[in-house]
């Protein structure tokens, strides 16, 4: 196996994160659905989440939003669209069979738009989803590219259930997974994880008590993991 690029490497890990956001997007606006039966204002605790600023004039504009606007940078248009444009540029490492499941992906999201019940045009994607990770399973064999995928899947599930404030027990689980991905990465990669925000994650995850209290800080670690490591003179 020979190590591959940092820049490849880069589009790896954020092949894996923009394909999880899409995915968690997506289930988290079903939600979203059926909250918003009863109550109409149900998408501010959602925008909450991530400190964005409510624009839309009522829950039918964030769906819309949120589903298809490519110049919205939260929204599952906008998520798919950048880990079909990673792709492309991966598709030797990936393989055209695993780049076609984000196409088909593309395909669906579009077409749902014109359909008359959306949300029942929109299930297709979930089993989509699954089918592009049991090929990068199936179809790539260098466990480093399959590797940092993971990681950035992983990452970005472990980012977002903190900030949507999922229950410890899931974070925990999902943390434990990325630290088991960041582990499986050959020593010899150019893209490797800076022990000192990991270090502030396992503190603020060690206990329930500290996630409640310090999940910004978590968040934050996160977001600068794969920074240089600072070399001392």
């Amino acid at each position: 196996m020979s190590t591959i690029s940092k820049e490849h490497s880069d589009r790896l890990f954020w092949l894996g994160r923009y394909a999880e956001r899409f995915f968690i997007t997506l289930r988290s606006l079903d939600k979203l659905y059926d909250k918003m039966i009863d109550d109409k204002q149900g998408y501010k605790e959602y925008l909450s989440y991530f400190g964005i600023a409510d624009k839309y004039s009522d829950s039918k504009d964030f769906i819309h939003s949120f589903l298809y606007d490519e110049s919205n940078p939260n929204s599952a248009a906008f998520c798919l669209e950048r880990a079909y444009d990673n792709g492309i540029v991966l598709r030797e490492e990936i393989s055209t069979k695993t780049l076609s499941f984000l196409q088909m992906a593309k395909d669906t999201l579009t077409n749902s738009q014109s359909k008359a019940n959306i949300r029942l045009s929109l299930l297709p994607l979930k089993d989509i989803l699954y089918s592009f990770w049991g090929s990068v399973n199936e179809h790539i064999y260098d466990d480093e590219i399959r590797n940092i995928i993971y990681i950035g899947k992983t990452l970005e599930r472990l980012d977002m259930y903190i900030r949507m404030k999922y229950p410890f027990a899931d974070v925990e689980k999902e943390f434990i997974r990325l630290c088991k991905n960041l582990h499986r990465v050959p020593k010899g990669t150019p893209y490797r994880y800076n022990t000192n925000y990991l270090c502030t994650v396992v503190e603020v995850l060690g206990t329930e008590s500290d996630y409640k209290l310090y999940s910004d800080k978590a968040i934050k670690s996160l977001e600068h993991l794969f920074e240089p490591m600072e070399v001392s003179l």
